[in-house]
């Protein structure tokens, strides 16, 4: 193919994306500010040409041009955010292929800064034993750069048959050289709510893995026995808790709430909605709550963890939550590829987007950050293996945002 040709190819291709994106349609009259935008993009466009033209015929080499349109893409989407992604025809014949239902490792993962980073990581999971942690970043899949991966490939490769290995390289705190860990994938049980009472029974903690309709139907039946229990006040402890479905995280909040907004979802074509408290759902409304987030809070704890803060139910004790509540789209493309776009954006009550913002408690205290050995940058890599010894995690003698969330709560009268 001549050089020109393939130039014109990855504009069009593109042209293609933008077009998609802002919804252009030629034959369609737009308003001032519509016009104004789709001039702009137009005007980029003859950029992306003049750069394509350059890399095509100034470059050491002569480029490989389905590499670099897909590079292209996939940065164009991903500017956007963690969620939005661009697959090529193969990779989206894939995602579609894929029916789920696969041994896991038991980690729940976005991207950020460009490479897969963790989010949270479930309790007794492979994930867990091989001592990965909140805000690890995992650099590569096997021998593939996760700088060069859509979100939704990253999370299809996690996934495999059981007994199945699974190599990754991590970059943790501290540590500068990544480390090589290898785990075997399995089936991942989510742990029941956890259920504890303090304070002679006056306090109760619940702690949920996930918030899907089994465990807030656990957690229902908690909070409606609180008055054979004797307790008095709630501790909800939602850290590293990032899975879950956002219609069962309404409904936990409604648990609190007898009136007020607990959150709005829109975008730029989206119908606004609005999400209301019913009381006729309300369990207990008037008991002291404190609930403890980190940064291992995401998605619909998020929202729980918004709505009672905005809504002035209950004080939030730990660190910023992650940020991640948007609803996906997918796009098909002529050309077989595909784009997965986040077309509405979660909002608190008081219109903070958790996607954007997360969730900032009133009393910030920090976390345990695990001791990973000292943090020698020359420390040769460490691979977990069935014949390597689990390097466990360091003891914490005081969790202070529990400790913390239990003197405010104390001081609460019922």
């Amino acid at each position: 193919m001549p050089k020109s040709s393939k130039i014109m190819l990855l504009v069009v291709s593109v042209v293609l994306v933008l077009v998609v994106f802002l919804g252009v349609n030629a034959s369609g009259v737009r308003a001032a500010t519509a016009d104004d935008q789709q001039d702009g993009a137009y005007k980029q466009i003859n950029v992306y040409s003049e750069v394509l033209r350059h890399i095509q015929t100034d470059y050491v080499v002569e480029p490989n041009i389905p590499a670099v349109t897909n590079g292209a893409l996939r940065g164009l989407l991903e500017s956007l955010d963690a969620d939005s992604s661009y697959l090529t025809a193969d990779e989206y014949k894939t995602y579609k292929a894929d029916k789920g239902g696969k041994a896991q490792v038991g980690i729940n993962i976005s991207k950020r800064y460009g490479y897969a980073t963790v989010v949270s990581v479930v309790p007794g999971s492979p994930a867990e034993k091989a001592n990965l942690n909140d805000g690890d970043i995992i650099e590569a899949i096997g021998t593939q750069d996760t700088r060069e991966l859509s979100l939704a490939t990253i999370q299809r490769m996690l996934a495999g048959q059981p007994g199945s290995e699974l190599s990754v390289a991590v970059v943790r705190p501290r540590r500068a050289v990544p480390e090589k860990v290898t785990m075997t994938r399995g089936d991942v049980a989510l742990p029941p709510v956890q259920e504890t009472l303090y304070e002679n029974s006056s306090i109760l903690y619940l702690k949920p893995g996930v918030l899907d309709h089994e465990h807030v139907s656990q957690m229902e039946a908690k909070l409606k026995n609180m008055p054979k229990s004797g307790s008095k006040k709630v501790l909800l402890d939602l850290r590293d808790v990032a899975a879950g479905d956002m219609a069962e995280a309404t409904r936990l909040a409604n648990f609190f709430l007898k009136t007020g907004t607990i959150a709005t979802l829109e975008g730029q074509k989206f119908p606004k909605q609005t999400f209301e408290a019913d009381a006729a759902k309300s369990i207990n409304a008037t008991a002291p709550l404190v609930v403890i987030v980190n940064r291992g809070t995401s998605g619909p704890a998020e929202l729980v963890a918004g709505a009672l803060l905005d809504d002035k139910r209950a004080e939030l004790i730990g660190e910023r939550t992650f940020g991640e509540g948007a609803q996906q789209k997918t796009f098909e493309l002529p050309d077989g590829a595909a784009l997965i776009l986040s077309i509405a954006k979660y909002q608190s009550p008081s219109g903070k987007k958790i996607q954007d913002e997360g969730v900032t408690p009133g009393v910030l205290v920090a976390g345990n950050i695990p001791d990973e050995g000292g943090g020698d940058d020359d420390a040769a890599s460490v691979e977990t293996t069935p014949t390597t010894p689990t390097v466990k995690k360091a003891a914490v003698q005081v969790d202070e945002q529990l400790s913390k969330a239990l003197d405010l709560l104390k001081g609460k009268a019922a």
